[in-house]
């Protein structure tokens, strides 16, 4: 199923899923808050941990900008709840088992490694705004100082 590529302006798709501890969790209930949504690969792996612990830390400077951090991979509630206690996350990581989220907002793709390619999260980040608009994507991500260009891009 192929979605048109999303974009910054557009409208960022809704969504229902379950967070780390069981809660249903909707676009449309951050209304009148920036949302931060970042998908990744996978639980505890070196670069999810050092993207998530970069988030972690600048939790509060989030905080003050109006914005929400929402984490996201397929991975299981109990993996995302070992991964949050065991790097006292502050923020809800989102359950994609069935990869609906990655699927709608394309960031479920073909990567290659070691010359074998195969399907999996392409480490992404959406900004989207008060009114559910995508003011940013940050596309590609690469783990190191990711946080801060997320937190500059919210200044603007």
């Amino acid at each position: 199923m192929a979605f048109k590529p999303l974009e910054v302006g557009s409208k960022a798709p809704e969504f229902k899923a379950r967070d780390d501890q069981g809660n249903s969790v909707t676009l449309k209930g951050f209304r009148g808050k920036k949302v931060v949504l970042y998908f990744y690969p996978k639980d505890d792996t070196s670069g999810c941990t050092k993207e998530a612990c970069d988030f972690r830390d600048n939790y509060r400077s989030f905080q003050l900008k109006g914005a929400v951090i929402l984490g996201v991979s397929p991975d299981t509630e109990k993996s995302h709840q070992k991964f949050k206690l065991k790097n006292e996350l502050p923020f809800q990581l989102l359950v994609d088992e069935e990869r609906v989220l990655a699927n709608l907002y394309g960031v479920w793709k073909e990567k290659a490694m070691y010359g074998k390619t195969y399907m999996g999260i392409e480490r992404t980040t959406f900004v989207i705004d008060e009114k559910g608009i995508i003011a940013y994507i940050f596309p590609k991500v690469k783990t190191a100082g990711h946080a801060q260009a997320v937190l500059e891009a919210l200044r603007s």
